[in-house]
């Protein structure tokens, strides 16, 4: 039996749960605000827009990918950098073109780096049929290492080369406020279905 190897899976389970734990704090600050549903709904409708409009002042091309996809899936996430150190909690809503339907949803995640301040991330899902959206809404989904290499291997270009594929029938545009960023990592971060806001 190698203790070392015990020691570091605890540990990295350990760790694990504290940088969730952080993420949940501020993934959950709006139950805390004294916020009603209906108004975190709106808030996390408003932010949606914003993220789209923010893509499309960036990636003009996009409007029409996104037009002509299933639907998509729009995350602000808003990520803390304690020293060493980081988790990022964040909210967003997923959008079916055809019928208006929306989802609210969750995203959290945590990892190690450098750094100290508070960053702005965000990120934009297209889904090429009902049966990926409804995958990536229903069981949640988690960005592995596969996925992050492949969103930062891509060349600048079109908009299609933009919207990196990091699942079969899924494409992804990451982004801040400055412009579309690819060399961001997304491997760890998780994204689920809220289960109050869609109550």
């Amino acid at each position: 039996m190698n203790l070392f190897k015990l020691k570091s899976s605890s540990a990295a389970r350990t760790l694990g749960m504290i940088l969730m734990g952080m993420a949940a704090i501020v993934m959950f600050s709006g139950f805390w605000s004294g916020k009603t549903l209906d108004q975190q709904r709106s808030e996390r409708l408003q932010s949606s827009n914003e993220t789209l409009q923010l893509l499309y002042k960036h990636a003009p091309e996009a409007k029409e990918m996104i037009a002509n996809s299933y639907g998509y899936a729009a995350f602000s996430n808003v990520g803390v950098n304690l020293i060493l150190l980081s988790a990022e909690g964040g909210t967003g809503v997923a959008h079916v073109n055809q019928t208006g339907k929306n989802t609210y949803m969750n995203m959290a995640s945590g990892g190690v780096g450098f750094g100290l301040g508070v960053k702005d991330f965000r990120a934009v899902f297209l889904f090429e049929n009902k049966a990926v959206f409804d995958r990536f809404v229903n069981e949640g989904w988690e960005a592995n290492a596969q996925a992050d290499a492949a969103a930062k291997l891509a060349d600048k270009g079109d908009a299609i080369n933009l919207a990196i594929s990091v699942e079969p029938g899924i494409r992804l545009y990451k982004l801040t406020q400055n412009g579309l960023a690819l060399q961001a990592t997304i491997q760890g971060t998780k994204y689920w279905k809220d289960g109050e806001l869609n109550k």
